[in-house]
């Protein structure tokens, strides 16, 4: 993200934790040469928003994996809004000329926070007001992040309006600790018998927190502690113990949007659940940086669990003891976690091969996992 943005201008120095960002006030540089998002499917949406308004041509591309995802969900609208992307089939690489953008009311026929933040970067640089409407809540940092940076959004309840040509003020921010990171611990320490486990400083935001709720609704032992609030955004201390006994559960519906990330390790926790876990509603798994619906299903099937593939979920029946294998995580770096995991509470020795896919979204997570075994 930052190496996009820098291209386009952006003046942004790292100092150990802090970022130093200086705003252009909405206004970036042409680049010298195509954008790349690496794997991140959030920078590339979030950047066509962006580009959509400016008067340049860039061209926008990923890796392999990222190639392959389909970004038509967003580039649709934004052509409706008047940016001109050219493209093979809606994926990327991308050609994105931008222009004067104009207001869009436009219904999301899948609740996806990426898309929605997309179209208010978009409407935040059209003339008028952009309207976007959602079958359910996604999760909403972008709303938030523009509260704090002084950006007016209205938002009745799936309905989402922003205002355009507003300008933001600059803010400090506090990044709270990801819950798709912590998720992976949550579930270890849940499955692992006598651990104890407790992650510092995790954003809890209600519209992202559905691994939370639902491992307690399994019967996790997880306490909330020290809740409270940095800038928008609420952040608590999260200690989970292991040994309750999970119970399986049904997930669907409005609950997926909030979970979307996290089914590859909820499929994990599924597995060691007494009675049969149904995830349904879940078909957008299917074009993540993997097909994590049959993913899932074929190596977890590896470990010994009993679990059933479905067009747009799995049915784990629970319980089963898993046995240590060779696993694969196709390059994904959320199955791969999730497969580390799975391998704790397996008896006997499991490989992940592709584990290096780890390093793209949370570099740490292996030390940190070999500090808690050790």
């Amino acid at each position: 993200t930052l190496s996009c943005l820098r291209a386009l201008g952006v003046s942004a120095v790292l100092r150990g934790d802090r970022l130093l960002i200086r705003g252009s006030g909405g206004v970036f540089t042409a680049p010298r040469g195509p954008l790349d998002a690496g794997n991140s499917g959030t920078t590339a949406r979030l950047l066509l928003g962006i580009l959509a308004a400016q008067p340049f041509q860039a061209t926008l591309t990923g890796d392999a994996s990222l190639r392959r995802r389909p970004m038509d969900r967003v580039v649709e609208p934004l052509k409706r809004m008047g940016a001109q992307v050219e493209g093979d089939g809606g994926r990327l690489p991308l050609r994105i000329r931008g222009g004067n953008l104009k207001p869009l009311t436009y219904t999301l026929p899948v609740a996806s926070a990426q898309v929605k933040s997309a179209l208010l970067l978009a409407g935040l640089q059209a003339s008028g007001l952009t309207v976007i409407e959602e079958p359910f809540p996604s999760r909403n940092h972008t709303e938030l992040m523009f509260e704090q940076f002084g950006v007016t959004v209205a938002v009745a309840g799936n309905r989402i309006s922003i205002e355009g040509k507003q300008i933001p003020v600059a803010s400090q921010v506090r990044v709270p600790g990801d819950i798709s990171a912590a998720a992976f611990f949550l579930v270890a320490g849940a499955i692992v018998p006598r651990a104890v486990i407790k992650i510092k400083d995790v954003g809890i935001n209600p519209t992202r927190r559905g691994i939370v709720d639902l491992l307690m609704e399994m019967g996790a032992d997880i306490q909330i502690q020290n809740r409270r609030f940095w800038g928008k955004e609420e952040v608590a201390d999260l200690l989970v113990r292991g040994g309750a006994p999970l119970r399986a559960i049904t997930v669907g519906g409005d609950a997926i949007p909030r979970v979307i990330d996290e089914i590859p390790i909820l499929a994990v926790a599924a597995a060691h659940a007494r009675g049969v876990t149904v995830i349904r509603d879940a078909a957008e798994l299917r074009v993540k940086e993997s097909d994590r619906i049959a993913a899932l299903a074929r190596e977890l099937a590896k470990l010994g669990a009993e679990i059933e593939e479905r067009p747009d979920g799995l049915v784990i029946e629970g319980g089963r003891p898993l046995t240590g294998a060779v696993v694969e995580s196709g390059g994904d770096h959320r199955m791969a976690m999730a497969l580390a995991v799975a391998g704790l509470a397996a008896s006997g020795k499991t490989t992940v091969r592709g584990a290096e896919a780890i390093k793209i979204s949370f570099p740490a997570f292996l030390s940190i996992l070999r500090s808690l075994t050790c």
